[in-house]
This record gives C-alpha cells, sequence and structure tokens, in this order.
C-alpha cells in the first residue's frame, strides 16, 4: 500500500563559492601563481595588475573613498536599495580594496627558484652521442639510460630491454653486444652508474677510480667474496676469512665507504628535484616575530575597467537578444571574477590566522630550537581561532614555512606528545631528535639495542615502549644496533 507523508531534514550543502575557496586554499604558493593564470585565461573580466599600476589604483582607491564618505546617507541607501548593482558596485567596494594587491610588497621576502639545471638523463646522453654508435646501439643506450630509478640502478634486466626493443622498434641486438654497452655506460660520469645491484656499483666504482693499489685490492676481494658479511657488518668473520688486521680492515673499509652507494643522486639533479619555495617567512625582530605571507611572485588581479563600462552601456541598452545575451555573459564572469577575488584575500587571511596560531603555540621552538617544540594537534588550532579542523588540514598540507630555525613543513609543527615525570608534555618529535642524540654519542664498538634505549629514554622520565623506540628509530632511517657497529 502506498503511502504518502512530510519529513523535515536539515542538510549542508556547499555553495560554488565554497568549494572553490576550500580549493584555493589547499594550493601552495606555486600552485596559486599557476591557479591564477589560469583564471585569468578564462576569464576576460580579470587582469593582472602590473607592479607600475598598483600605486595608481591605491591612490585611486583614496580619492574614491574620500568621495564616498562625504556622500550622503540618504543616496546611499538609495543606492543599495536598487536590485540592479551599479559600476561602483566593483569599483568602489572597500571589501575587494585589498585584492588589487594581494601580495605581500616586502621584496626582500620573494624566494626565487632554483635555475634550470641539467637532468640525470641529459648528461649522460650528451655523453653517449660522443660515442661511435650506430642508430640501433644508440636506441639501447637511450632505453638503458631510460630505465635508470632516482638512485642511478638500471631497474629492468638488460634481456627485457632487448626483447622490448625486438618487439617494438624491430631491433635485434645481441645480449653479448649490449653488455658491452652496458659497461660502457657504468663507466659514464658519474661513475657507477647503471649498476644492477649495490655490489656491482662499489665495483664499478673501485676499478675505474683512482686508489691505492693494495688496499684497493683488499676492497674488490672482500666484495667479490665476501659481501653478505660487510652488509650484515660481521667484520670479525671478515678478518678472520682474510686474514686481516684491524687496521687494515678499517682502511678497506674507510675506502668502500668512500664510494657513492647512490651515483643517480650527487650534483647532476633529476629531473623532479625542484627547490622548495616556503609559503611563510618568519623573521625575528628584536623579541618579535614577523610573518610574512611569501608571495610575491603571486599575480594582483583586479576588474577591468573597459569590461566594467562595457557592462555598464549593455545594461542600459538591452534592445535585442544578441545585447541581452552579452548582458548575461558579462553578469556571470562579473560575479565569478568577483568571487574569486574575494576567495583569494580570504585565503591570505585564514593562511595569517593560522601561522599567527602556530607560532605563538610554538614560540619557544622559534626561538630555542626542535627540543622545544610542544605538543600540538589541528584540534587545538581550530579552537583558538574558531575555525574547522579540515580548514587547518587544507592549509597545513603541502606548505613550508622559512624561520631562523630552518625550512619545515607545517606539518612538522604537530604531534602527539606524552607526559614526563616531571608533569612536562613532551613531543614526539622531541623524543625522537632524544633518542638520535644518545645514538649519536654511543659506542659504535657496542651499539645500543632497542630494549637499551628505552630503558635510558625511561630513566629521564619518558616512559615508552621497546616497540615504539623501534618505530622512531626507523622513522629517523636509523639502522638496528648490529647495523650501527663500527671497528
Amino acid at each position: 500500500m502506498l503511502t504518502l507523508s512530510q519529513r523535515m531534514s536539515q542538510q549542508q550543502r556547499l555553495s560554488p563559492q565554497q568549494i572553490q575557496y576550500q580549493k584555493l586554499l589547499q594550493l601552495n604558493t606555486l600552485a596559486l601563481e599557476q591557479r591564477i593564470k589560469t583564471e585569468l585565461e578564462i576569464n576576460p573580466i580579470l587582469e593582472e595588475v602590473m607592479e607600475g599600476e598598483l600605486e595608481l589604483s591605491q591612490e585611486s582607491d583614496d580619492k574614491d573613498k574620500e568621495k564616498s564618505e562625504d556622500t550622503n546617507e540618504e543616496e546611499f541607501e538609495k543606492d543599495r536599495d536598487k536590485e540592479e548593482f551599479e559600476l561602483e558596485d566593483f569599483m568602489n567596494d572597500s571589501d575587494f580594496e585589498a585584492e588589487r594587491v594581494n601580495k605581500s610588497g616586502d621584496d626582500d621576502n620573494y624566494q626565487p627558484l632554483a635555475p634550470n639545471r641539467v637532468s640525470l638523463s641529459e648528461h649522460l646522453e650528451s655523453q653517449l652521442r660522443m660515442m661511435d654508435l650506430n642508430e640501433d646501439m644508440f636506441l639501447l643506450g637511450q632505453e638503458i639510460i631510460g630505465n635508470l630509478d632516482d638512485d642511478g640502478y638500471l631497474k629492468r634486466s638488460l634481456p627485457e630491454i632487448l626483447n622490448e626493443l625486438a618487439m617494438f622498434a624491430n631491433t635485434e641486438i645481441p645480449l653479448d653486444q649490449g653488455e658491452k654497452l652496458l659497461r660502457q655506460i657504468q663507466t659514464f660520469d658519474p661513475v657507477g652508474i647503471g649498476a644492477r645491484s649495490l655490489q656491482e656499483c662499489l665495483l664499478i666504482q673501485l676499478r675505474n677510480i683512482k686508489h691505492d693499489a693494495y688496499y684497493s685490492f683488499l676492497a674488490e676481494e672482500l666484495l667479490n667474496k665476501y659481501f653478505d658479511d660487510f652488509a650484515k657488518r660481521r667484520y670479525d668473520v671478515i678478518m678472520q676469512k682474510m686474514n686481516l688486521t684491524n687496521e687494515t680492515l678499517k682502511a678497506v673499509l674507510e675506502l668502500i665507504q668512500n664510494l657513492n652507494p647512490k651515483p643517480g643522486e650527487g650534483n647532476i639533479s633529476s629531473q623532479e628535484m625542484n627547490q622548495i619555495t616556503p609559503d611563510f617567512v618568519i623573521e625575528r625582530v628584536d623579541d618579535n616575530f614577523i610573518i610574512t605571507l611569501n608571495d610575491r611572485s603571486v599575480p594582483s588581479v583586479t576588474i577591468s575597467k573597459s569590461y566594467l563600462e562595457m557592462f555598464q552601456q549593455n545594461k542600459k541598452n538591452k534592445k535585442n537578444e544578441r545585447e541581452k545575451d552579452t548582458y548575461k555573459f558579462l553578469r556571470e564572469k562579473f560575479e565569478s571574477a568577483k568571487w574569486f577575488i574575494a576567495c583569494i584575500q580570504q585565503r591570505r587571511e585564514t593562511l595569517m590566522k593560522i601561522m599567527r596560531a602556530i607560532v605563538e603555540r610554538q614560540y619557544e621552538f622559534f626561538e630555542r630550537g626542535p627540543k622545544f617544540l610542544k605538543p600540538m594537534i589541528y584540534k587545538d588550532i581550530a579552537e583558538e581561532i574558531m575555525m574547522d579542523i579540515s580548514t587547518i588540514s587544507r592549509v597545513v598540507n603541502g606548505k613550508y614555512v622559512q624561520s631562523p630555525m630552518g625550512v619545515h613543513e607545517l606539518k612538522y609543527f604537530f604531534s602527539e606528545g606524552l607526559t614526563t615525570d616531571s608533569g612536562e608534555e613532551v613531543s614526539n618529535k622531541h623524543i625522537k631528535e632524544r633518542l638520535k642524540e644518545i645514538i649519536d654519542e654511543e659506542d659504535k664498538n657496542n651499539p645500543l639495542s632497542d630494549d637499551r634505549l628505552a630503558e635510558i629514554l625511561n630513566e629521564e622520565g619518558i616512559h615508552i615502549a621497546r616497540r615504539t623506540v623501534a618505530k622512531y628509530r626507523e622513522q629517523l632511517k636509523l639502522p638496528i644496533a648490529r647495523l650501527r657497529k663500527e671497528l
């Protein structure tokens, strides 16, 4: 049986403007710059304000303010009662005066991008071109270079690369010729590039870089015959098998440790390498910290006066369908432009509000260093500035701050904590710093186990389990005790 009924319910929906604001909020400075340039291309009502025009715009705004103050209240109320907005709604709207200069005016705080650098693949290909290779072998060389990972190792086996060339490029190259070319590439700068394992990488460098002949011979023997013992730091076993003294083994290990286990890194930049551009700059002036939004490179936008005049004329002369369509198009673009400018300014204010709250809570960190970082979660900042936790999350994600303590991601300042015996709350980042200090100061002949590290921290009043110590040590990328052992 069908029945009809009424039901009341509350639903929360985001307007298109709110969605746009949230999207802009999560962009970092570089992404915002690109987003504004895209909006300038798709919305003709928006135009970029050149630096020379900013001063004129500010002077014009000041004059408009003076005129508006002289306007009597009765005329102002008449304007507000009109259904359709006037030209002055855009030209003299005090809410958007700042958006025309929607960036910091302090040129000294501008952080330029790093200059473009030659990528590793380009560097290797330039050396490949200097070889006397036929077309097929050159193509194979390009394929080998294209299959290197970020550390410079060959990601795929040579037979796989040769089979792929045979299938898609109809190029048949014998395996021995492929191996010969690969060995030649492995001697390119940086030496050891294209190796298929750490063992091969280190051996290539030993054979192609000048070292003391005696120690080089011993190092090559060690890597060839006892690599597993070397990787697991079984030095006593190596000394016994190779019949070496402690001093000789120490010299051999020092030679190996001076080799580069990741030849793909180094001075040649990878294609993905970019300099971090901080979104905020914090400077200390006397006893205060000055926060600046690092948006010097972000274009300032305003609404085009010529389009405003065109809109004003179409508003008065809507005689035919074409003029009505033009008016409708311009009105939609004006509303979109105004909302976009408002979102940029609101983003700026929100970012500064959150950054100020972080600095206030972490004042000791900026003044004295990482050891004084306090436990803090998103909820703490959200409650302090009366914003939603999701807003804090959007702002924090992917943004960086440059301060006297270095460059840090905003996420760095948020961490859980625990209470010590003294009743003081300590951030888990402080615990990691202390853990790293203990490991740095340990006797390398007899490294501390995770159990012993937990005991030391507990003795200092920081109650922490062994498994938590192991987790923090792994996050710090520190090996287990056996692998930290040195002669």
